[in-house]
């Protein structure tokens, strides 16, 4: 399985529950998992998270993210199939959406886009499921459903991926 990472799954891990500065492992592993093959973003949405905060001051996030080799490991080295795209936009939210609605959505279909790509891919967000809304307010895991795409939260995800402070004691040298 690989799992396409929203930008909001790694804000919200350093704001909330694993801070860049404070459980490095995590980052470690998330990097690691990239390198492998399970885990990676696509580039509008790795653009999210690298256009950084908007003060002055970069945040440890904007630095991780900024490392190269953090970048290599976790960029998805593929273009986004402009089929499946407007697919998106049109089946999964609305076929006539203004220009405003569409600024709204952000990049959330590229995301959803790439996990229509090819069979064995999940969408990671931290998004919940909110089936009442209508057109742009339509969350990532409605549209997945909708399209057919597997899609889960950040929690299942470490879960699925074994995800524990210590990882490094079971990978074989």
């Amino acid at each position: 399985m690989l799992y396409l990472i929203d930008a909001n799954v790694l804000i919200t891990a350093n704001n909330f529950y694993y801070p860049v500065d404070r459980v490095p492992e995590y980052w470690e592993w998330l990097a690691y998992m990239g390198s492998q093959g399970y885990v990676k973003m696509p580039f509008e949405i790795f653009e999210e998270v690298k256009e950084g905060p908007d003060d002055a001051e970069k945040d440890l996030l904007f630095a991780w993210i900024q490392d190269a080799a953090n970048k290599k490991s976790l960029l998805l080295d593929e273009n986004v199939n402009p089929v499946l795209l407007r697919k998106v936009i049109a089946d999964g939210y609305a076929p006539d959406l203004t220009d405003d609605e569409v600024d709204q959505i952000g990049r959330d279909p590229f995301l959803i886009a790439y996990g229509m790509a090819a069979k064995g891919r999940c969408v990671v967000t931290v998004e919940t499921s909110q089936p009442k809304k209508q057109r742009q307010n339509r969350k990532v895991p409605d549209v997945c459903k909708a399209m057919g795409v597997s899609c889960c939260n950040p929690f299942d995800f470490n879960r699925e991926l074994g995800f524990r402070t210590q990882w490094k004691t079971g990978l074989k040298k």
